[in-house]
């Protein structure tokens, strides 16, 4: 008898890493019936990680909605998940990482009876407000999680002190490097032709080092923003040999002061968001991303390309352990002095470029769909 199991993601950073798992269970339809539900938190960003991959979602909740707020999404998502569990009554439920989604529906699923998947599993700062409000929505779908998927031996090991069974967890790698490493295949097929990639390399100097920078974190919003926005200006001011590029998130306190200190500035483009494969494309293209996303902490490693991640403490100690990856926080004066010494100095860039990346070798989905099949 076919196991069920429902997937469920609705952020396009979810999408992405959930993507590679939706395709690999389409291989394993012997074994497994696999629908996809999305809660649409994100709805256009979400839509055209789904175009890339080819993925068509059995349930659509279509939960977004203008100025949303943490009271309401959580409890729509639960009230919502729960024709969907009656509906399919799923063996195993799977979330992903850290959002209101992910914390929301491994609740629903509790309440259903079924058994909750966690991928990235494990990842911890142990300061419950950094970052807010994910490292509660993480640690709430842990404590209802019945298998847990770590990334590392380092979310492994937190998750084994906070009395989790050790048969319970499998170390996989994460699988937004099998997204990455599908995705850069995929891009480089002569038959894939992208209008918005044609479009960027049109706005990119090729003469000039690129600096991919990308920033959304609600606790680095106000004066932090501002601290980063003043620190991009003065590398741009300093180095007419770079080119920044700056895809700006669509969140207004994102939007107001980066427009206002960074717009009309030479070599510093500000572009609109852009898709999953635009995005790959354009840190192939990068000589260093400065950024506070989790997920680009993951990916650019195994692209050879140092980041600089603009967070007071990150979830993800691997990277900065390994060294692929420095903290610099929102502090102007750090975040320029590490760019000028990855722009200056050949021998530390070669260094941070050439590390192994610690995050995984692209088979996570091949070792989570083991891991279930012996289980089930």
């Amino acid at each position: 008898m076919k196991k069920k199991n429902l997937i469920v993601f609705g952020t396009r950073p979810e999408a992405i890493k959930m993507a590679p798992l939706v395709k690999a269970f389409e291989k394993e339809k012997e074994h497994f019936e696999t629908r996809v539900c999305i809660t649409a938190q994100h709805r256009e960003m979400l839509d055209q990680v789904l175009q890339f991959f080819e993925i068509t979602p059995f349930y659509d909740l279509d939960l977004m909605k203008p100025n949303q707020n943490l009271y309401s999404l959580t409890a729509t998502i639960i009230e919502n998940m729960k024709p969907v569990l009656e509906d399919f009554k799923p063996d195993y439920v799977y979330v992903h990482g850290d959002t209101t989604t992910t914390m929301a529906t491994s609740i629903a699923a509790f309440y259903s009876g079924a058994k909750i998947c966690h991928i990235e599993a494990g990842l911890r700062t142990l300061k419950k407000r950094n970052p807010f409000p994910e490292e509660m929505n993480r640690s709430v779908a842990g404590r209802l999680t019945d298998s847990h998927f770590a990334p590392t031996d380092a979310a492994k090991n937190n998750l084994l002190k906070e009395n989790v069974p050790e048969k319970d967890i499998i170390v996989t790698g994460n699988t937004v490097i099998d997204a990455l490493l599908y995705s850069v295949e995929k891009l480089k097929k002569e038959s894939y032709t992208d209008r918005e990639i044609e479009s960027l390399a049109k706005k990119i100097d090729s003469s000039k080092k690129i600096i991919l920078v990308t920033g959304h974190r609600r606790e680095n919003h106000g004066q932090g923003f501002i601290n980063i926005c003043k620190a991009l200006k003065e590398i741009a001011e300093n180095h007419p040999e770079v080119q920044i590029i700056y895809p700006v998130h669509l969140n207004p306190n994102v939007q107001k002061p980066v427009y206002e200190l960074l717009n009309g500035i030479s070599n510093i483009k500000l572009t609109d968001p852009l898709s999953y494969p635009a995005f790959v494309w354009l840190m192939e293209k990068s000589y260093l991303i400065i950024t506070d996303s989790g997920g680009v902490q993951e990916e650019a490693p195994s692209l050879g390309k140092p980041v600089l991640v603009m967070r007071e403490t990150t979830e993800r100690p691997e990277a900065v352990e390994a060294g692929t990856v420095i903290l610099v926080g929102t502090n102007t004066d750090k975040i320029v002095s590490e760019t000028e010494k990855l722009l200056t100095d050949k021998a530390h860039y070669e260094r941070m470029t050439k590390l192994h990346n610690p995050y995984g070798d692209g088979k996570a989905c091949m070792r989570i769909i083991r891991f279930i099949s012996q289980i089930g």
